[in-house]
């Protein structure tokens, strides 16, 4: 949203109102480079903590030289994990001998957790598939296919008809009413 002063006079300089220069704010701009700052810092941190966690299997940190050291670095190889803030790459360690299995994203896993739940609640709230894609799309920066949304649904419908399948143990206090 843009706002200017509709007052003003031009001069060479550009447009100056009767109480000073005319100031314009492109909240677009704005947000965008918000929306940049955040998912860079998300990027940075989850890297960080991926070379912590490495720090820790090795028992020394990179390029530290220690008797107790249980294993050295062996380069890395990048990662696209799909967040909230939008997509992040993730540089992740690797070991010469020490599997690296890190705990802070499962192993194969594209989309961060959170994610999945708002796919799955849009489509519960009636959201089509179709629509699903192109929401991806604007808020994310990535398209997620409608065989993915239909995945996750089928998930979700499995667990639904688990619990209501489920046995019911112990006493439970209801109220039958019977009327025509």
């Amino acid at each position: 949203m843009e706002s200017t002063v509709e007052a003003g006079v031009g001069t060479s300089r550009g447009m100056v109102s009767a109480m000073g220069p005319v100031v314009q704010i492109d909240e677009g701009r704005i947000q965008a480079h918000l929306d940049e700052v955040v998912r860079s810092t998300v990027e940075e941190t989850l890297n960080a903590l991926l070379d912590a966690e490495a720090d820790r299997l090795c028992v020394a940190r990179r390029y530290e030289r220690s008797e107790g050291r249980k294993d050295t670095r062996a380069g890395s190889y990048d990662r696209h994990l799909q967040t909230e803030a939008g997509e992040v790459t993730l540089t992740v360690p690797k070991l010469r001998t020490l599997p690296f299995e890190t705990a802070i994203i499962e192993r194969y896993r594209r989309r961060e957790s959170s994610v999945d739940e708002a796919l799955i609640e849009m489509y519960l709230a009636g959201v089509s598939v179709r629509r699903v894609e192109d929401i991806t799309q604007a808020l994310w920066g990535t398209r997620v296919s409608a065989s993915t949304v239909s995945e996750l649904n089928q998930r979700i419908y499995g667990k639904i008809d688990e619990w209501r399948q489920r046995p019911l143990v112990g006493d439970f206090p209801y109220v039958f009413l019977d009327g025509l």
